[in-house]
């Protein structure tokens, strides 16, 4: 059935794969010149990223919808907690790998609902909070700059979130549900009298779910480093 649904939606799927490839060239880049890479060997690197992603891939499963915010298809979970974990350890790349895998098992657990929209919003909006963060903190690697790291990540992604959300999120669920965008905006509406257009709708209903995704998983994330991931990942 998975493959069946690759191979009936193959352009999209090759965009993500793109997109995928840059990410990790990206990071790949910041760790060779800002010399942030830990010394660590490839097969227990391999664990350190299968372990995390198979946790992220169980949290993704665990959805809240924030329905006094949007509407009942936009959650909220927390299955950016171990990738960012991962990538405090182990780096940006690793941590860009780990939300890719995180999708891909998910996909093996639950297939698409949504056509692989929800899946690729999950792992853009996940990048742009994870990045940012981790990115920060391995230039060194001390509480405060992992505080300034979250900061910039939940900026990162309220900012990169949303208006992935306006140009493409909404357009593509709106084709994919056969559902005007007015009608997406008039369910918003419904839940906020200053939503009445799609820019109101992302200011007023996209952002705060992101601000709130972004400083939910930075406290989980400060409560849980050195008192779950150190300890996990020095096995």
């Amino acid at each position: 059935m998975l493959w069946d649904q690759l191979k009936e939606h193959l352009s999209f799927v090759l965009t993500i794969i793109a997109i995928i490839a840059g990410l990790v060239l990206l990071s790949m880049l910041f760790e060779r010149y800002c010399k942030t890479k830990r010394k660590v060997s490839s097969t227990r690197r391999l664990c350190i990223i299968s372990v995390s992603s198979a946790l992220a891939s169980a949290l993704m499963l665990i959805e809240f919808p924030l329905t006094f915010l949007a509407p009942e298809f936009y959650k909220l979970d927390f299955s950016d907690v171990p990738p960012l974990l991962c990538g405090y350890y182990l780096g940006p790349t690793s941590a860009v790998l780990c939300e890719a895998v995180k999708i891909m098992l998910k996909l093996l657990l639950k297939p698409t609902s949504t056509a692989f929209i929800g899946e690729f919003a999950n792992f853009v909006v996940g990048c742009s909070l994870v990045l940012p963060a981790v990115m920060i903190y391995r230039l060194n690697q001390k509480r405060s700059y992992a505080i300034w790291g979250m900061v910039a990540g939940t900026i990162s992604l309220a900012v990169i979130g949303s208006s992935f959300n306006a140009f493409f999120l909404l357009p593509k669920f709106a084709d994919f549900y056969g559902l005007p965008l007015d009608k997406i905006v008039a369910m918003g509406t419904a839940i906020n009298g200053s939503i009445h257009s799609v820019s109101t709708f992302v200011l007023f209903s996209v952002v705060p779910l992101n601000i709130i995704k972004g400083c939910a998983v930075s406290i989980l994330t400060l409560l849980l480093y050195k008192r779950v991931a150190r300890p996990l990942y020095s096995i």
